[in-house]
């Protein structure tokens, strides 16, 4: 059994709680700008100190609003400052916070506030509100709902002035280590979400801990991060709380369609993303060239990036001929792009689904190092990360101090240590079924390089077996087909089945200009685009890239092409973008049959 383990380098405080960051923070550096708002045009600074104050007010408000110590709140809001100073105001509240995505259905609100046992919840708009309102009655413990679009956040403050600052005291010092710090529900991609409860531990040992590993990263003069993802999620919420404690300036922008302007103005020294706002910002930049005549010299620039950064990468000596261009094209393009995300960006932090390295290589020769990382909910997000001093692309990097990563017998990744979960709340059976001892079983498969660098290769459950007996990754598949531009989402299918085939959906964000750019109507739908040649043709152009990856046997020989897309909304994504894959292959089973309906001797046939 292969396994690494580093070592704790901070050492391990059982009574701190996650105030404690906050507090430390403030006594620091009372002056430092820890956030900044959207103000005109421009941002708002808001001081480590303004922002401690202003989180006492909202926790005497939550107290004289009925909120006791361990209470658990409901929370749905988009990314916003609101956000982290509800989360740091119910903490000190001594209150456990629920959070809620933000695009959650009436039903899985409902799931979420009666499970966890909520007493309140806290709504951030009259859309949010009428979906709680639908589940009114579902859900009889919540005796309070607060909606910040009709002040209400303000409305607490003033009924909690008279609550002394000794009681806010009092209560936030309640929690140790061992202690719930809140409960996150996961996605559901595979089932109904199961609680996962976090504890006051986790985050602080795991901020500290991590704080040191990427301390280049979080400590360039004037370091800042503009946050985008759902803070709902694990993810953002981990590096939230990071900041506080790093003293690191945080931005929060809620529509990803102002991002690129939001960039501008914020220009922040790191971004925290998923690899689909990478192929995004790639694949819109390649598409802009095109439609300007300049596709060829982008297509040119990209590959030059690549080769530029393995070079470097693989320590070998950059010719003579690669240097000049890639100066070239660090004036024409390059350089553009830099300056599209702000022009300081020097790290960025990728999650949640493989990167890829073309991506990795060509953002790397833009001056943006990616440092792809690995977890789950359960994990309090990070287990694994690459290191601004250290870091191999394609890989999510070595384990974080304080963390051990194992491999089981049949490659499943296993991982205990100061990030791991508690328990599932209320769930024994599944919290029994998912650890090995204190080894919790994340149920994605990896493989480790001689250093500890870890690679995840695929999901146990996606693990596909042909009639002829070939088990095929989904994802080494799915993911470069992803990236190319007119690709939504793609679920490879096959499990007893003769040969590897796809499901594909298309971006209906990118196809308008792709089909401009090769002189076809914008305007076409998406089910005339599903048949339209020029498009199969893309499509068919992205699995063959795929395809040589693989053996031929694992080679997706036949694809159809939907005339819908999968959404959150449609049930078939989940809030972090992630395919529901059991969900997408109940709803989309005649077009699996009507695939494998005609037998297939030749490779790579595209379904008409």
């Amino acid at each position: 059994m292969v396994q690494f383990e580093v070592p704790a380098i901070v050492p391990a405080d059982p009574q701190a709680n996650v105030t404690d960051l906050l507090v430390e923070r403030v006594k620091k550096t009372p002056n430092l700008a820890l956030f900044a708002v959207p103000d005109g045009a421009g941002w708002r600074d808001i001081t480590a100190a303004e922002f401690h104050k202003q989180v006492i007010a909202l926790a005497k408000g939550f107290t004289a609003g009925g909120i006791e110590p361990g209470d658990k709140v409901g929370f749905i809001a988009r990314t916003t400052y609101e956000w982290t100073l509800v989360d740091m105001a119910l903490f000190f509240a001594g209150a456990v916070m629920v959070p809620i995505y933000e695009t959650s259905s009436p039903a899985q609100i409902a799931w979420n506030l009666t499970d966890s046992g909520a007493v309140a919840c806290i709504v951030e708009s009259a859309d949010h509100s009428a979906r709680l309102d639908e589940i009114r009655d579902e859900v009889p413990l919540i005796r309070s709902v607060w909606a910040m679009h009709t002040g209400d956040l303000e409305k607490l403050v003033a009924q909690g002035k008279d609550v002394t600052d000794e009681e806010i005291e009092r209560r936030r010092s309640i929690a140790n280590g061992a202690d719930i710090a809140t409960l996150i529900y996961t996605s559901g991609s595979t089932g109904r979400p199961k609680g996962c409860v976090l504890t006051h531990s986790n985050f602080v040992e795991l901020v500290r801990n991590s704080s040191k590993s990427l301390e280049e990263v979080l400590t360039v003069p004037d370091a800042s991060t503009l946050l985008f993802i759902t803070t709902a999620h694990i993810f953002a919420r981990f590096i939230s709380i990071l900041d506080i404690h790093a003293g690191v300036k945080t931005g929060h922008q809620p529509d990803t369609k102002q991002l690129l302007p939001a960039l501008g103005s914020f220009k922040p020294t790191f971004l925290l993303a998923v690899p689909r706002v990478f192929e995004k910002v790639y694949n819109s930049a390649e598409q802009k060239a095109e439609a300007g005549g300049k596709g060829k010299i982008f297509r040119a620039a990209a590959a030059t990036a690549i080769e530029h950064s393995k070079l470097l990468e693989e320590g070998k000596k950059v010719p003579f001929g690669t240097k000049i261009k890639f100066a070239l094209f660090d004036k024409l393009v390059y350089s553009k792009l830099r300056e599209a995300m702000g022009g300081r960006v020097v790290y960025a932090i990728s999650g949640s689904a493989p990167l890829g390295p073309r991506l990795g290589h060509f953002f790397h020769s833009l001056g943006v190092v990616i440092l792809e990382g690995y977890g789950l909910t359960e994990t309090t997000a990070p287990a694994t990360v690459n290191l601004a001093k250290k870091s191999k692309i394609g890989t999510v990097g070595p384990a974080l101090p304080g963390v051990g990563v194992r491999l089981g017998d049949d490659g499943e990744v296993e991982v205990r240590g100061i990030n791991v979960f508690k328990e599932y709340w209320r769930n024994p059976e599944a919290t029994a079924a998912a650890f090995d001892g204190d080894w919790f079983k994340t149920g994605d498969i990896g493989t480790f390089d001689d250093e500890g660098f870890l690679k995840i290769t695929g999901r146990k459950k996606e693990i596909i077996v042909t009639a002829g007996g070939k088990n095929v990754a989904p994802a080494a598949l799915e993911d470069p087909i992803r990236a190319n531009p007119i690709v939504g989402q793609v679920v490879v299918v096959g499990d007893q089945k003769p040969f590897i085939a796809a499901l594909v959906t298309l971006d209906s964000e990118m196809l308008p200009t792709w089909l401009a750019n090769n002189e076809l109507p914008g305007d076409m739908s998406l089910a005339d685009a599903a048949k339209n040649p020029a498009v199969r043709a893309e499509v068919q152009r992205a699995i063959d890239i795929a395809n040589k990856n693989v053996s031929r046997a694992e080679s997706i020989r036949k694809f159809t092409i939907l005339p819908t897309e999968w959404t959150e909304a449609s049930g078939h994504l989940t809030p972090k973008m992630s395919i529901k894959r059991n969900v997408i292959m109940d709803d989309f089973a005649g077009d699996v049959e009507e695939i494998y309906a005609v037998p297939v001797n030749t490779t790579n046939v595209s379904l008409s």
